[in-house]
């Protein structure tokens, strides 16, 4: 019995005594539904539903955090400039004016970490190459350090923060969950939640919530790879065409 018992500890997910444990769920037995969950996959957004990533999205041998952003590498030359970005936004949908603003909000925040030289480039490139170098600290871990998908990382996501509706976030859970990633004397990475962070997953929000306001976990895993942008792109070209 002692043995059973000091199993189960070994294995609890809540402390007594620091009530955000149990606050912030975790999902359990992963493994039964998604081989080797804690694994990085390098070229596929992996979940307890798509175990082999998103069905029908090619990959080009590029790790998942590199799929994400080649949806703006129009001519695919494996850079993307602020021209490109600002194309992208207005194929998803959005209007002059956020698509500008965002555009120069992205490239001036992370193109000098993608360089591969050391001089800052005037026209403010974002190399897919190095795209892993504009990782910030307290983030989602929804990436690892080298640009590959951690599978475990988005269940949590949403078993901590999704109370409302499973495997459903609201805007206010989304907020919640930026704010809760903030890392002790991580200054750079809280200027990144505080302003970056809650700018991506408001993008997404505003791309993806469902007609009752929700963002879907499918949703936000292909955002991971990027097949929703170009999902969103294909549907919204084909209602102008039909509306044309």
């Amino acid at each position: 019995m002692a043995t059973v018992e000091a199993s189960n500890q070994a294995m609890a997910t809540v402390a007594d005594k620091a009530p955000v444990t149990a606050q912030r769920k975790i999902t359990q037995d992963l493994d039964t539904k998604l081989p080797k969950p804690y694994l990085p996959r390098a070229l596929t957004a992996s979940d307890t539903e798509n175990v082999n990533g998103t069905w029908g999205h090619r990959h080009n041998d590029m790790s998942v955090l590199q799929q994400h952003v080649a949806f703006f590498d129009l001519n695919n030359d494996g850079v993307v400039y602020p021209w490109e970005t600002y194309k992208g936004f207005r194929s998803l949908g959005f209007n002059v004016i956020f698509s500008f603003i965002s555009s120069i909000f992205i490239h001036v925040a992370i193109s000098y970490p993608t360089l591969p030289t050391w001089l800052p480039s005037p026209f403010l490139p974002i190399y897919i190459k190095n795209i892993h170098r504009g990782k910030h600290g307290s983030d989602t871990g929804g990436y690892d350090t080298e640009g590959r998908f951690m599978p475990a990382n988005l269940e949590f996501m949403f078993s901590k923060y999704g109370h409302e509706v499973p495997d459903k976030l609201t805007l206010k859970e989304l907020w919640h969950m930026t704010e809760a990633n903030r890392v002790a004397f991580d200054f750079f990475g809280w200027s990144s939640t505080t302003v970056a962070s809650k700018f991506e997953w408001g993008v997404l929000y505003m791309l993806a919530r469902d007609d009752d306001g929700y963002l879907s976990k499918e949703a936000v895993r292909r955002c991971f790879d990027g097949s929703l942008f170009e999902y969103c792109a294909k549907v919204r070209k084909s209602a102008s065409g039909k509306m044309a």
